[in-house]
């Protein structure tokens, strides 16, 4: 079993910075890739950011140059910094990890959630 345990979300106002965390314990043998999901109400689940064990990060079209996405391995945590937020970053958002465990079997888990609000 994984568990990641997210922190960081909140209300902010348009223009405002929101840090979000996510760290990740359990039957973990290696880490592969960590990132940032979110759903906004009657939206689809949509990727946010990513990134991998090397440190290559990708980004939504519609995150780039305010969001950053980066990871401490030594404590398997990743992290989410989002400047300049808009309103249509309102969403609740979720950490996922890909991994593998001892058994070298290759895995994906998610967070709870936790919930941006954007106010204008």
């Amino acid at each position: 079993q994984v568990q990641l345990v997210e922190s960081g979300g909140g209300l902010v106002q348009a223009g405002g910075s929101l840090r979000l965390s996510c760290a990740a314990s359990g039957s973990i043998f290696r880490i592969n890739a960590m990132g940032w999901s979110r759903q906004a109400p009657g939206k689809q689940r949509e990727l946010v950011a990513r990134i991998t064990s090397g440190g290559y990060t990708n980004y939504a079209d519609s995150v780039k140059g305010r969001f950053t996405i980066s990871r401490d391995n030594a404590k398997d945590t990743v992290y989410l910094q989002m400047n300049s937020l808009k309103p249509e970053d309102t969403a609740v958002y979720y950490c996922n990890v890909d991994y593998s465990d001892f058994s070298g079997v290759v895995k994906g888990s998610w967070g709870q959630g936790t919930q941006v609000t954007v106010s204008s």
